[in-house]
């Protein structure tokens, strides 16, 4: 038997809910096999509120992990909190030298619960050496407004608008996480293939515990890539899955609550709507 592989290039969650601990509960749950290149540690201070620390690896133990994992033929990349543009850049780079075609960004800006920008360089670097090698993009609505020059999307006028200027930067497809962050009635996200606009609605989750929903649904879009799906279809089960993991998302402390990354196998696969606007 031999498994697809899958690679994150993103940062280490301490806490386990998102990061590469996400990343690789996620590819395991799609039975693909996971492999990391670790760029940053992040931890969490139980003293003052669960105040993030985030620590950036040496340049060089990036390059030496990248050069490991790629050389045992990867099917799909994903990344994730990339810190500095010296690490996104080499990201870039070895994404461009592996030559793979399922390559998913997850343009990660903040850490969850942070408001300030890891680095104001980093967007700028990611427009140059990311988006361009994107088979998909799945920003939030943050860091959509961000990679487009607009303002935090309020609207899903805003978020086709949005869309359509990060697919003009290069990215293949794109998919705006709109979340229950939206004043709409269901959980949607956007997706954009160049040609036609299609809303994914969920049913809102009436939880607060979704920590790592974001990095949970770019890696089991990358995973689904591996296993051979269609970009669209890929992101419709992602929808599912982290939908689920969301709907079960259960209470780590008085701070944190992860999402359930092996939901959608364990419990009722939740409806997703599909409408073209």
């Amino acid at each position: 038997m031999t498994l697809k592989k899958t690679l994150t290039i993103a940062g280490s969650d301490t806490s386990g809910g998102a990061g590469i601990q996400a990343d690789l509960k996620t590819f395991q749950e799609h039975g693909t096999y996971g492999m990391t290149a670790l760029t940053v540690v992040v931890t969490m201070d139980p003293e003052n509120q669960w105040a993030h620390n985030v620590y950036s690896l040496p340049i060089d133990v990036v390059k030496a992990q990248l050069k490991t994992a790629l050389s045992t033929g990867i099917d799909a990349i994903k990344t994730g909190m990339l810190s500095t543009e010296e690490i996104i850049q080499t990201a870039g780079q070895a994404i461009e030298e592996s030559g793979l075609d399922h390559v998913v960004i997850d343009p990660v800006m903040v850490c969850k619960g942070e408001d300030e920008v890891l680095n104001p360089g980093n967007t700028d670097a990611m427009i140059r050496y990311l988006v361009p090698k994107a088979e998909i993009i799945t920003p939030n609505l943050f860091e959509a407004g961000q990679l487009a020059g607009m303002k935090t999307l309020k609207t899903i006028d805003e978020m086709k608008e949005a869309a359509q200027k990060i697919h003009d930067l290069g990215a293949r497809n794109v998919v705006i996480k709109g979340g229950k962050q939206l004043d709409h009635p269901a959980a949607v996200d956007l997706f954009y293939d160049g040609r036609t606009f299609t809303l994914l609605e969920a049913k809102k989750a009436d939880t607060p515990y979704n920590h790592g929903a974001g990095c949970t649904f770019a890696a089991a879009i990358t995973a689904n890539l591996a296993n051979g799906l269609h970009t669209r279809e890929a992101v419709i089960q992602a929808k599912q899955f982290v939908t689920a993991a969301i709907t079960h998302g259960w209470k780590l402390n008085e701070y944190v609550g992860p999402v359930m990354h092996g939901a959608k196998n364990r419990f009722e696969v939740p409806e997703i709507e599909l409408r073209e606007v």
